[in-house]
Formats: structure tokens, sequence, C-alpha cells
């Protein structure tokens, strides 16, 4: 038999929901971001060793 009145629990899933998506896109961007600096890293790195080795 279906239940009668206010739907029970849905306002808290929904906010549970809402925070986890958040913290995820948080992680994720966080992620981004460190591949992004370690790429510019790695290639900062590659040109002073090319610049170097090309005055030897």
């Amino acid at each position: 038999m279906a239940k009668k009145g206010k739907e029970k629990n849905t306002q808290n899933k929904a906010k549970h929901a809402k925070l986890m998506n958040r913290k995820k896109n948080k992680i994720r961007k966080e992620k981004e971001a460190r591949a992004a600096r370690l790429k510019a890293l790695v290639q900062k790195m590659n040109q002073q060793n090319n610049t170097d080795t090309a005055h030897d």
C-alpha cells in the first residue's frame, strides 16, 4: 500500500547528492590543476635541459 502524506527523506537525499557532487567536482578540478602544473613544470625543465645541452 502506498504511503500517504509528505515523502520522507527526499530533501536530505537531495542535499547529500548536491554535497557529494560538489566534493567530486572539487577533487576533479584539483586533480586537473595539479596535472596542468606538473605538465608546465616538465615542459620548463625540458626547455632548460635543451638550452643547457645546446650550449655545451
